[in-house]
């Protein structure tokens, strides 16, 4: 006759099976992951998906399976919640992915959905796309530049680069700058893809005939409406000493009395000289003095040479 042994388990038999039933469980909740996509933005209450649906849970069920996120106290809670009577998973707060994930290429949030009776976990992944909500930057609102009249054509000059919080297509794209002979642009690419404008000199600068230019520069990005953000660009052209003082007369002749007092005034000249600053000072001085009875033959001005 056989004997039936009851198997006794020792104590950590119960432990171990109550650990191998939560393994169970978390195996069928990694197994069981949603993933769902919403642009940034949108407004509280807006649908980010029917999750007690793609759960398999039809609307009847809802109130004995108490379908809720885990996750109590995170994150997760503040941006999302989930309708207890129809079981969607609705935005919670506004969500603005440059706050939440910064450059990233990627952004996402992901948390744990409770169904009970019986217990099962679930694992959602909300990607939060990037929408076109900021426009190309500068940090000031005027770039000054200083350009010697003597500078070359083809010198280039950086400009500083834009700055756009967004990602991928709709961050910056190109920049553009207004039209002027004297320059161009010209757009240097990094290895990392940033792209750096240049200010290219195109044809020989005269401080004499034009001081100063007033350019923009326009940076657009990729977006669907594109962005754009401007600043404007202050070239400033320095002096050389290329202008050398010119009299206002070509002859200038005196007469005077010959017991005129000494010191006393008998002629003014004068000369003027197209340059700036020390290079437009002028001095003047004697020369080519032929004899006493005669004063002088030559007046020469000299200004910053």
């Amino acid at each position: 006759m056989a004997v039936r042994r009851r198997q006794r388990r020792g104590p950590g038999g119960g432990r171990a099976l109550l650990a191998a039933l939560l393994l169970c469980v978390w195996c069928r909740a990694a197994a069981e992951r949603l993933r769902y996509a919403i642009p940034e933005e949108l407004a509280r209450g807006s649908l980010v998906g029917p999750l007690a649906r793609d759960l398999g849970l039809s609307a009847d069920q809802l109130p004995a399976r108490k379908l809720q996120v885990a996750s109590a106290g995170k994150k997760q809670l503040k941006y999302f919640m989930v309708n207890e009577e129809n079981g969607n998973l609705y935005v919670n707060e506004r969500l603005d992915r440059e706050e939440m994930c910064g450059d990233s290429a990627t952004c996402s949030v992901s948390f744990e959905v409770l169904v009970h009776n019986p217990l099962n976990v679930f694992r959602v992944e909300v990607s939060i796309e990037d929408v076109n909500d900021n426009s190309p930057a500068f940090s000031k609102a005027v770039l000054e530049l200083e350009i010697g009249e003597w500078t070359l054509p083809g010198a280039r000059f950086p400009l500083e680069m834009a700055q756009d919080a967004d990602v991928g297509s709709n961050s910056l794209l190109t920049y553009q700058l207004t039209s002027n002979p004297s320059f161009s642009l010209s757009i240097k690419e990094s290895p990392d893809g940033s792209k750096q404008p240049e200010l290219v000199l195109e044809r020989a600068l005269d401080r004499e005939k034009q001081s100063s230019f007033e350019l923009v520069l326009t940076a657009v990005d990729g977006g669907e409406p594109t962005r754009s953000g401007a600043v404007q660009i202050r070239v400033n052209v320095t002096d050389a000493n290329d202008n050398p003082p010119v009299f206002s007369k070509t002859i200038y002749e005196a007469r005077f009395a010959e017991n005129l007092p000494a010191g006393s005034l008998v002629l003014r000249v004068r000369a003027t000289d197209a340059d700036a600053g020390t290079n437009g000072r002028v001095s003047y001085s004697f020369s080519n003095i032929q004899a006493p009875s005669v004063l002088c033959s030559l007046w020469t001005a000299i200004a910053g040479r």
